[in-house]
């Protein structure tokens, strides 16, 4: 460990020590526990969002798309989304609408990955998706994750992303065990047959140009044992019961009706639906033949003095740019067209 790590985590320590919070500590010590317990890293992969900041700032980056597409152009879409709609129904001035709408533009020809608009600075961003992994699979959920007061499991239940109101910077680490899981992820890259060369090529110059890493909120999810890996299921959810109510409703509702099964198929789904809910805090269930666990999801994206990596070479984009909202004038006219 080099001194300025050695420096900033002992800052940590010490912030730790001087503020006498219990819950902290609680929390550093299950932290302690989960790295003993599940010592290796298991990783999915890439994912993108998008993160912004005022011109001129050189502070934090917020996280205004979160950081869960499965591709680059997807946060771009997602960024040409935000921007129309801004322009359609957050402003009266034309002038602001006319530089929206140019951005707009810019977005449906272009696969642009930084953009400054009515200043300020968007780009989007590259994290790497990883979980803990221990002799009995991938790390479950904490005793000191956050969990709702009121667990609510049926009807339209509104699921939060982790990163609403996320700020994105090196510097802004959780505790000591934080800022020693940002130090071995330093070093990260991807190795291994089952990554294309060009992606372990592209991950280790991102070793040397992109040096420093910042963690992203942790998330939880839905996983399915797949033969010796793991296949996820829906989106990165806040909470854990979040991810355990998305596993119930597909159990007792979604799959039930994607895959028109019958009484039949549907019931031993149905009962372990109803097991699953009634354990309260369970992170596993079977049916079928299947495994489902709940698990603990960490994202680190690197940075570089400028700020935040964005695509790489190597990653691949299934589609290009395209226009996804009717074309709009300066006095917020829509144009439908055929």
């Amino acid at each position: 460990m080099d001194d300025d790590w050695e420096r900033r985590i002992a800052e940590v320590q010490a912030g730790l020590v001087r503020s006498g919070d219990p819950v902290a500590w609680v929390t550093e010590a299950d932290a302690v526990e989960s790295a003993m317990r599940y010592p290796g890293l298991a990783v999915r992969g890439a994912a993108f969002g998008v993160v912004a900041r005022d011109v001129g700032d050189d502070g934090p980056w917020r996280i205004v798309e979160p950081v869960r597409c499965g591709m680059p152009q997807e946060a771009r879409d997602c960024l040409q989304s935000r921007l129309f709609f801004r322009a359609k129904d957050d402003t009266d001035d034309p002038a602001v609408r006319r530089e929206l709408i140019a951005a707009v533009k810019v977005l449906e020809r272009k696969p642009v990955d930084r953009l400054d608009v009515l200043g300020v600075r968007y780009r989007v961003v590259r994290a790497d998706e990883f979980t803990r992994i221990g002799d009995d699979g991938l790390e479950p959920p904490r005793p000191t994750d956050p969990e709702p007061v009121f667990r609510v499991w049926e009807g339209d239940i509104p699921h939060r992303s982790p990163d609403d109101g996320a700020l994105l910077a090196p510097d802004r680490s959780r505790g000591p065990m934080s800022e020693a899981l940002r130090f071995g992820m330093r070093s990260f890259s991807y190795t291994g047959a089952r990554y294309p060369a060009a992606v372990r090529r592209d991950s280790e110059r991102a070793v040397v140009s992109h040096p420093d890493v910042a963690l992203l909120p942790v998330a939880f999810g839905v996983v399915e044992r797949e033969g010796s890996g793991w296949l996820p299921h829906g989106s990165l959810l806040a909470t854990p019961h979040e991810a355990r109510q998305a596993l119930y409703d597909m159990m007792v509702d979604f799959w039930p009706r994607m895959y028109k099964w019958d009484d039949a198929q549907r019931e031993p789904y149905r009962r372990a639906g109803e097991l699953f809910r009634a354990a309260g805090r369970a992170d596993k269930a079977r049916v079928g033949g299947r495994e489902f666990r709940i698990c603990r999801i960490e994202r680190m994206v690197r940075f570089d003095p400028d700020g935040p990596e964005g695509p790489r070479p190597s990653d691949v984009d299934e589609y290009g740019p395209q226009r996804l909202h009717p074309r709009m004038d300066e006095d917020g006219t829509l144009h439908h067209e055929e």
